[in-house]
């Protein structure tokens, strides 16, 4: 299943940087030299101030690659048993911690993949997202999907992070 998932990812990177995207989307030479993250949001596509549609990283950067975060504590205690909040709250603590000791923060994030227990109620674990994440500009790509289950069944939400983090 993550072999489709990134596979669909590029896809969706390269259409979104090849169908539609205005010369004025395109990097200059400084920033193709410096390092750059570039968020585009073709206007062929809908605009959505919550994600971005395709994400184009150049140059010298460093990527930290988070995997699937589940609702634990240190000691691996399920934190906020049947309270998709409390859940998506532990489980953007642990993607930080994770984030931080690969060097980056959450500003970094281009990507997030988030997958839900099929019947959770969204606004609470989103309300819970948007605290954390703030009113930040550029807002990654995001990946959104309903699953079965997860990985232990008092498991109600999962999130991956890809951050990308320019480099001096």
């Amino acid at each position: 299943m993550k072999a489709t998932l990134a596979r669909f990812c590029a896809c969706v990177v390269l259409a979104g940087v090849v169908g539609g995207c205005t010369d004025s989307d395109q990097p200059t030479e400084d920033a193709l030299v410096s390092g750059s993250v570039q968020h585009l949001n073709p206007d062929a596509l809908h605009k959505n101030p919550a994600y971005s549609q395709a994400v184009v990283v150049m140059g010298n950067v460093k990527t930290v690659y988070v995997g699937g975060q589940n609702a634990v504590d240190t000691s691996g205690k399920v934190v906020g048993k049947g309270d998709i909040k409390a859940q998506t709250e532990q489980v953007l603590r642990n993607v930080e911690i994770a984030l931080t000791a690969g060097g980056a923060k959450l500003e970094h994030v281009v990507k997030w993949s988030v997958y839900i227990v099929h019947g959770q109620q969204l606004q609470p674990g989103f309300e819970a997202f948007q605290r954390a994440w703030g009113n930040r500009p550029n807002p990654p790509v995001v990946t959104s999907a309903f699953v079965a289950g997860l990985a232990s069944p008092d498991f109600l939400v999962e999130i991956e992070a890809i951050a990308v983090v320019p480099q001096e």
